[in-house]
């Protein structure tokens, strides 16, 4: 904030605003033993000589100087305007400074920016209007004015909605991969094989959007139970392939805890596939006791086991992911 006090305090001295300098340049036409004139005698009100611009625009800002004088030689200077070019068209913005200060100091009370381009904007919507305007209708000047309002708002609303400058010392960046949008994490995952594209729009339909598990089984002609038990066994896959690439990313990178524990399958929900139950060979059929493991009965550890009971162990399967429901992988 105090750099940029310092850089409007620089350009002010440097560089004066555009109003300012239209001031400067009027009272250059004005001054000496030649002024910039207008004939009073055409108009009502007006003394029966050449009136100055400036004696010229301080009687028309009199409340006694009738409205239709006012657009009557607003209309002259107009066309003055369009006809010779340059000196009456400076002659037009010095009559209108009054008018065009009043606008520029309200957009430059709220301008967040500097308040040399809003000056800029208000004088080239007036210009743009002096060369445009129906000189035919009433209230000119009022129509000219309005004209580098809208000019001047613009920018202003334009400098609003800009986004918020911040110091040199930060920056932001993109995490690092694979995290960022939950869709593109989806994406990865079926480019590499860990989902299909069904999956990855159950999860992200249902999990990510607001659809409800129920209207998206209905929709892919699948059972409620059915759609609840592939995204638990989908979301175990990706989440282990989240937690695998987690290993070469930032641990404290808050995008990639929030992926991985939105994503992880609750324990006790209501919805998950039946766990398998422990057993104990107590009697056939006989009903299940909970809380005892049936490895130890029923795993084979002798010179017998293994494959083709050469008491080898037998080699790992070779990892592939199946789909759980139907889809392209």
């Amino acid at each position: 904030m105090a750099d940029r006090h310092h850089a409007r305090h620089a350009r002010a001295i440097s560089q004066p605003l555009p109003l300012d300098t239209a001031r400067e340049c009027f009272t250059l036409l004005v001054t000496g033993p030649q002024p910039l004139s207008l004939d009073g005698r055409r108009y009502a009100g007006l003394p029966n000589r050449l009136v100055p611009l400036n004696e010229l625009r301080d009687r028309m800002l009199r409340r006694s100087c009738p409205r239709r004088t006012r657009d009557e030689i607003w209309a002259h200077l107009v066309r003055q305007s369009r006809e010779h070019g340059a000196t009456w068209t400076l002659a037009c913005t010095g009559m209108a400074l009054p008018a065009l200060a009043g606008v520029a100091r309200w957009l430059a009370a709220r301008f967040p920016d500097d308040v040399f381009d809003v000056h800029a904007e208000v004088l080239s919507g007036f210009l743009g209007a002096l060369a445009t305007i129906d000189v035919d209708r009433p209230r000119v000047l009022v129509r000219l004015r309005w004209a580098a309002y809208r000019s001047g708002f613009a920018a202003l609303c334009e400098a609003l909605d800009a986004p918020m400058p911040v110091a040199g010392a930060f920056r932001s960046a993109p995490p690092k991969a694979p995290w960022g949008h939950p869709d593109l994490v989806l994406a990865e995952a079926v480019r590499q094989s860990v989902l299909n594209r069904t999956e990855a729009d159950l999860i992200g339909a249902t999990r990510l959007e607001e659809t409800l598990v129920t209207d998206w089984a209905s929709r892919n002609h699948m059972t409620t139970e059915a759609a609840y038990k592939a995204r638990w066994r989908a979301e175990r896959r990706l989440v282990a392939f989240l937690r695998e690439q987690a290993d070469s990313a930032d641990p404290d990178d808050p995008v990639a805890s929030h992926v991985v524990s939105s994503l992880t399958p609750a324990a006790s929900t209501s919805h998950s596939p039946l766990r398998s139950r422990s057993v104990t060979p107590e009697s056939p059929g006989g009903p299940a006791r909970p809380g005892r493991k049936s490895a130890a009965a029923v795993s084979k550890t002798g010179s017998d086991s293994g494959l083709l009971a050469c008491g080898e162990s037998t080699p790992a399967r070779t990892p592939h992911v199946s789909s759980e429901v139907p889809g392209c992988v």
